[in-house]
């Protein structure tokens, strides 16, 4: 089986499906990569780090789709209407594709692949078990997402986070207030903390009332 790396076409997505250090374990399951020249650039891994690791190089997303039999993807379908419009016509029956579809808000667009005889694997409507931690894309995400935001508070709020004291007299710690639950919420707490912020969260899901 050949699997495919596809370059993102969503506008802003930096994300890759695969990088360089997942091949190994491809490759002793057997499996074939080609990739879509310039796929990993943007974030940060160059078509000579897949090329080093086995993986073929083709020249345009045209000769990726063709080749491969399962497509990875970080955006497919409803995830970027755009683009899944575009690559409609050259999937096959058969092929597998892998990405996030957003089949509940484009259905439309998941129909559309089911019509071409794909199967695709929505990997955001994977239950978030135990068992399937290695396949959840929405923690990993989230985690990132809570991360950022306590830097980019951080440097719109018109003070410091921690309480100050010198000659010139004492700051008091910044008073941050955390709305929501779960990783991105939780995450934002430890480097906040750290930052010697007094940090108060409250959870909005109906499920913890």
């Amino acid at each position: 089986m050949i699997v495919g790396i596809l370059k993102e076409q969503f506008p802003g997505e930096q994300r890759v499906a695969l990088v360089p250090g997942d091949l190994a374990t491809l490759g002793k399951l057997g499996l074939e990569t080609v990739l879509e020249a310039g796929a990993g650039e943007r974030a940060g891994f160059l078509d000579a780090h897949y090329s080093e690791r086995g993986a073929r190089v083709l020249p345009d997303r045209a000769a990726v789709i063709k080749a491969a039999d399962l497509l990875v993807q970080v955006r497919g379908a409803g995830a970027a209407p755009d683009q899944a419009a575009a690559d409609a016509g050259l999937l096959r029956s058969g092929q597998i594709v892998v990405a996030m579809l957003e089949p509940l808000g484009d259905p439309q667009a998941v129909a559309q692949l089911a019509g071409s005889g794909v199967s695709a694997f929505a990997l955001e409507m994977v239950p978030r078990i135990s068992r399937a931690q290695s396949m959840d894309v929405l923690s990993s995400m989230a985690t990132i997402a809570g991360y950022k935001a306590v830097l980019l508070a951080a440097t719109h709020l018109p003070r410091i986070f921690p309480m100050l004291m010198t000659a010139a007299g004492t700051i008091t710690p910044a008073r941050v207030f955390v709305i929501g639950a779960g990783v991105a919420a939780c995450k934002p707490l430890q480097p906040r903390n750290r930052l010697g912020a007094r940090v108060e969260a409250y959870d909005v899901r109906p499920v913890v009332k």
